[in-house]
């Protein structure tokens, strides 16, 4: 099973409250809401097909609770969108010391030694285990080099607040790129291989040899 992270976030690298202006003020955010105007039909089928072809799922704890109470218990019917259904039908895992009793079914609390836990499921299993957001989680993946994929959608907005997908100071990674495009709207969808660690040189020496 590989493991791929799909992260929505600003040209900015932000990715908090991107679902409404309540979904996260943590740290006084307070411009949540900044992805729905954004949507436009070829995301939303994006969307779809990354939830639609997961095999199963893999959450930090706050975002799992988020989806949740919005994609669990808060739709009417489940089954009527893919996204919802993906979710609702599909093994989720989820990493916490507290959560202990999960109302979202199917769902596995991962606790103890999380890195073992989890290379067990990407070897064990077949396709993909997605990884939808869950910021300290996908941090400690990549700084742990689980992370196989990673996927991201970035929105032609600037935030200028707000927590960021890649820390001030954190480990380096080479990516290699595996597509790109670009949305009605101006969303641009990149997936990228984790490809080890950067190689460190003098500019100037490399456009010499190009």
């Amino acid at each position: 099973m590989e493991l791929k992270v799909t992260m929505n976030i600003s040209v900015d690298g932000v990715m908090q409250g991107l679902g409404g202006p309540d979904e996260d003020r943590r740290g006084g955010f307070e411009r949540g809401g900044w992805a729905g105007p954004l949507l436009d039909p070829e995301s939303r089928h994006y969307l779809n097909e990354v939830y639609g072809n997961a095999t199963a799922f893999l959450f930090g704890k706050w975002t799992y609770e988020v989806f949740a109470g919005s994609w669990g218990s808060g739709m009417a019917d489940p089954a009527g969108d893919p996204v919802a259904a993906a979710l609702n039908d599909r093994p989720k895992y989820v990493v916490s010391s507290t959560l202990s009793d999960p109302d979202w079914e199917p769902t596995t609390v991962l606790t103890g030694d999380i890195g073992s836990q989890i290379m067990k499921l990407k070897e064990d299993g077949e396709g993909d285990l997605v990884v939808p957001g869950s910021l300290s989680l996908v941090r400690w993946l990549l700084a742990n080099d689980l992370v196989d994929q990673l996927d991201l959608t970035v929105y032609p907005v600037v935030i200028g607040q707000g927590k960021r997908l890649f820390p001030e100071s954190g480990p380096d990674h080479k990516l290699q790129l595996l597509g790109s495009s670009a949305t009605s709207r101006g969303l641009v969808i990149q997936k990228y291989r984790l490809a080890g660690r950067p190689e460190y040189g003098v500019a100037a020496e490399s456009w010499a040899n190009t």
